[in-house]
């Protein structure tokens, strides 16, 4: 693999299995889905309340998205780091939990 000289940074050493690529791919299709209709209901000019209603169900879909990605970070990236002595991760990690709230 080509790139830049600290790729390790950007792809995570221990791969996600097929069967978690499928889940968080699936569900990211499902939050597609739910904006394709947030966006089908401002072209039909629905009533506010309702798209709010389904804003919230986004929102709410992409944090528990978000929250399933941290969980796997945790258990390998972070674990590995720390294992490995770099306990820079920690700091980082407490960044990336302040961002997804």
């Amino acid at each position: 693999m080509q790139g830049c000289e600290h790729c390790t940074e950007h792809y995570k050493t221990t791969p996600r299995g097929e069967e978690q690529v499928r889940s968080l791919v699936n569900r990211l299709n499902r939050i597609s889905g739910q904006i394709a209709g947030i966006r089908k209901m401002i072209e039909e000019n629905r009533y506010c309340g309702e798209v709010l209603v389904q804003v919230s169900a986004v929102e709410s879909a992409v944090r528990a998205f978000g929250y399933l990605v941290l969980e796997d970070h945790m258990n390998t990236c972070v674990a590995e780091k720390i294992k490995a002595g770099d306990e820079k991760i920690v700091s980082e990690t407490v960044e990336l939990i302040k961002k997804l709230n």
